[in-house]
């Protein structure tokens, strides 16, 4: 059985690693990975690099995580959306695993 994923989107990376502290220290969970995406309208937005933090544990504990995450975050740029997933699927376990922060 595959474990619960949390997904929080915020804005820039500062952000996103006040995410993943927040979350590792509120629950017993592990990062998965951090991911970015810079959307076309990148120059509007109030930071323009979105970072997707992944966390991974028992759904309790992923959900206590992103919460903690969120309560963070909204101190500094804000969240975008957040969601967790209790038992993801092989094809979901896949796209989880993509990550474009090493990618231009």
């Amino acid at each position: 059985m595959s474990k619960a994923v949390g997904i929080i989107e915020v804005f820039g990376l500062a952000a996103a690693f006040a995410a993943g502290d927040a979350g590792c220290k509120a629950a017993n969970v592990t990062i998965e990975a951090f991911d970015r995406n810079k959307p076309a309208n990148a120059d509007a937005l109030p930071v323009p690099l979105i970072v997707c933090v992944k966390f991974r544990g028992s759904v309790e504990d992923v959900t206590a995580a992103v919460d903690a995450a969120e309560e963070a975050v909204n101190k500094l740029t804000g969240v975008i959306t957040k969601h967790v997933i209790p038992n993801p699927t092989q094809d979901t376990e896949k796209m989880l695993k993509l990550n474009g922060l090493d990618k231009d």
